[in-house]
């Protein structure tokens, strides 16, 4: 009787043991599921969204050079095309929307549009659209005035978004690769808009350049509708 009852207690003590053990290894676990929770979190948090634009394009050879070294980094831009150009090379404003970058007006003859008449100013702007819903089959959301000079008071029914930027590479004032990357590297932040060209060979060297430059500190790289939007 004393052995049975010895027996008893000992399988006692060795459930409520195993029973500890399991409450551990679970409060463990489920410490490690909320603490890697919390690390996703904040690193979603934590992203640093900027995004790369590209106007006066689309240029016959360099434009696909850009795209090329582009997609090598898995990276999206955005390029504001200007409307005759964009007539002139329809494969490569293909390339552009098939790779899955935004197209954006430039105006048609990259005219500053407030110093034309509003009816002149429409007209611009309109007759890009149609170009570019010609190659792609959609109307560009976003537009981009030439010279960044866009009229409050432009009324042509159309439903679209101006855009600028706030990070000026000034590569188009300077063959100087390094000058414009130090141009569109320094002091960047979350949710810059950085400006380019895509009509100069050193600007696309540059950009490929600042492109590395900005993954490697941790960077992303999105398209104006998905930074504004």
């Amino acid at each position: 009787m004393k052995l049975k009852c010895c027996i008893l207690l000992l399988i006692d003590i060795s459930l409520f043991i195993l029973l500890i053990a399991v409450s551990t290894t679970w409060n463990k676990n489920q410490n490690l599921v909320t603490q890697t929770q919390s690390e996703i979190s904040k690193s979603k948090d934590e992203s640093k969204k900027i995004a790369i634009t590209f106007d006066d394009g689309p240029h016959p050879i360099y434009t696909q050079q850009l795209l090329d070294g582009l997609k090598e980094r898995n990276v999206k831009a955005t390029f504001f095309v200007i409307g005759k150009n964009a007539e002139q090379c329809p494969e490569v404003v293909k390339n552009i929307y098939h790779d899955g970058h935004l197209i954006g007006n430039h105006t048609y003859n990259h005219v500053q549009l407030n110093i034309i008449s509003l009816k002149e100013q429409c007209e611009e702007i309109v007759k890009a659209n149609e170009v570019l819903y010609k190659i792609t089959g959609e109307y560009p959301e976003f537009i981009r005035p030439a010279f960044g000079e866009w009229d409050k008071n432009l009324e042509c029914n159309l439903d679209m978004i101006p855009v600028l930027w706030n990070v000026d590479t000034l590569d188009w004032t300077t063959e100087n690769v390094e000058k414009i990357v130090r141009n569109g590297t320094k002091d960047i932040k979350d949710g810059d808009i950085i400006l380019m060209h895509d009509y100069y060979k050193t600007s696309v060297i540059a950009a490929l350049k600042i492109v590395d430059i900005l993954q490697s500190e941790g960077f992303e790289f999105v398209t104006v509708e998905e930074m504004i939007l």
